[in-house]
């Protein structure tokens, strides 16, 4: 049986507010916030340093080395939305440049996540359009096969919805269910007011031995002082 290839043009997103909140955390807060979950891998890296943001996915199934899906994924993208590329197996190929960007842009998309290559490394920090990609390759591409936009995906270790955000800085990516978006962003915050009061803490002079309770832990597992 032919399998289908559809491009889904309506998709829920997250509350804007909440969007915008969890990306100013920072993915190390946000992750620890869903319970250690949604981290993308470290395979992905950004091409920039210093940007933080969050958005809404917009999901693209690609063929290796086609970026025919991606060209089709434009159009359905609104203003604040993450362009998650994937693959259906793996892929060095430059699937993205600075004319797609250019077009992304045009419709206010925040960034490109992708499990491929991307390529004008130095355009694309110029235009300041924001990348975290696997691979940098100068490996052209082809426009040929059918995909699908708005569908599941998987992105390295991370499942991704349509609409799911996908939160991203110069530690990774992280994928919050779209369902989960408001509680993480309250463990979130409570987690950011917890630090703040260990910060002072720890910038007073205490240990993390006493503040976290460890000293007991190290005597549990047998470690010796000697002085």
């Amino acid at each position: 049986m032919t399998p289908r290839h559809v491009v889904v043009h309506r998709i829920d997103r997250a509350e804007p507010e909440v969007v915008e909140a969890l990306g100013e955390l920072g993915t190390a807060t946000v992750h620890e916030a869903l319970g250690r979950r949604g981290f993308a891998g470290p395979q992905l890296r950004p091409i920039q340093q210093g940007v933080r943001l969050a958005g809404s996915a917009v999901t693209v199934s690609c063929h290796p080395g086609d970026n025919l899906m991606v060209h089709a994924a434009v159009e359905v993208c609104e203003a604040g939305d993450v362009l998650v590329v994937t693959n259906t197996a793996p892929s060095t190929h430059g699937m993205f440049g600075e004319l797609l960007a250019t077009s992304l842009m045009a419709r206010g998309v925040q960034a490109l996540v992708i499990d491929a290559g991307i390529r004008d490394t130095a355009e694309l920090r110029a235009m300041q359009f924001a990348v975290w990609s696997q691979h940098v390759s100068c490996e052209g591409t082809v426009k040929a096969s059918p995909g699908s936009v708005n569908v599941p995906v998987v992105l390295g270790a991370q499942a991704v919805q349509p609409g799911d955000v996908v939160c991203a800085d110069d530690d990774g990516v992280v994928v919050v269910p779209r369902a989960e978006a408001g509680a993480t962003l309250e463990a979130a915050r409570q987690r950011v007011a917890k630090e703040e009061a260990t910060r002072a803490r720890l910038a007073a002079g205490e240990l993390g031995l006493d503040i976290y309770g460890l000293r007991r832990k190290l005597e549990e597992l047998g470690v010796e002082h000697i002085e």
